[in-house]
């Protein structure tokens, strides 16, 4: 028997409280910001490209996001100069992923 189990035997009604103070952390480990992450269209080389900025976590962090949203949209992309860049026009797609990640995102552009 552990220190928590004798705790919830001596204070069974206890309920832990929750620390606000640190910063907010997704479930898969990806730091959550307040700022909106910028989500743009441009064209390159006359292709479409969808281009998401803004974040100010660990780049590690952001890599991994850009490898997860390749991964579902099933398209292709790379991660430079600190901006995810996903080939075509998924803004749609992308920002409702995001936001269901629990992060803010602002459309820019058209």
């Amino acid at each position: 028997m552990d220190l928590e189990d004798q705790l919830k035997k001596l204070f069974p009604d206890h309920q832990p409280e929750k620390n606000d103070d640190e910063p907010k952390e997704e479930p898969d480990g990806l730091w959550l910001q307040e700022e909106p992450l910028l989500c743009k269209y441009e064209k390159r080389k006359g292709k479409p490209v969808t281009i998401i900025s803004g974040y100010t976590g660990a780049q590690e962090d952001f890599k991994q996001l850009a490898k997860e949203l390749k991964t579902q949209l099933g398209v292709g992309g790379s991660f430079k100069n600190e901006e995810i860049i996903i080939q075509g026009d998924y803004r749609p797609q992308i920002m409702e992923s995001l936001k269901q990640r629990g992060f803010n995102v602002k459309r820019v552009g058209g």
